[in-house]
């Protein structure tokens, strides 16, 4: 059993796994949040390119495999709910790499759509 990467403690089969596969909808903003970070984490680039907002995805998205991501602490949230269209998560995920260690921190925001909840960008606040 390997717990999910999202932090929640849950195996990532109960947990974000699920979310990557297309069989579950992400309840929240939050909930898409930890979904991505585990996606980063495992190295699920489709996922990431699946729930990013069309206005916003990139072409293309390499993920480099040199970095693991391995921890994810959730600062705050604004709206994302079950009825709401629009949220924010800010966050702080942390990683590893041959080159040694670090953390980034963002306000990723979001939108409920017929999709349902896509990222559409974030602002990357300084660390430490």
């Amino acid at each position: 059993m390997t717990r999910c990467p999202c932090g929640s403690g849950l195996p990532l089969a109960e947990c974000c796994a699920p979310l990557h596969a297309g069989e579950r909808a992400a309840g929240t903003a939050e909930q898409l949040m930890r979904s991505r970070f585990s996606a980063f984490a495992v190295g699920d680039a489709a996922y990431l390119r699946r729930s990013w907002h069309p206005s916003t995805r990139p072409a293309d998205l390499v993920l480099d495999d040199d970095v693991r991501w391995y921890r994810l602490d959730v600062i705050a949230t604004s709206g994302g709910g079950a009825f709401d269209t629009a949220g924010t998560v800010e966050f702080e995920a942390f990683w590893r790499s041959p080159a040694g260690r670090g953390s980034m921190r963002e306000v990723s925001r979001f939108v409920r759509g017929d999709e349902g909840w896509q990222y559409v960008d974030g602002d990357v606040r300084p660390t430490g």
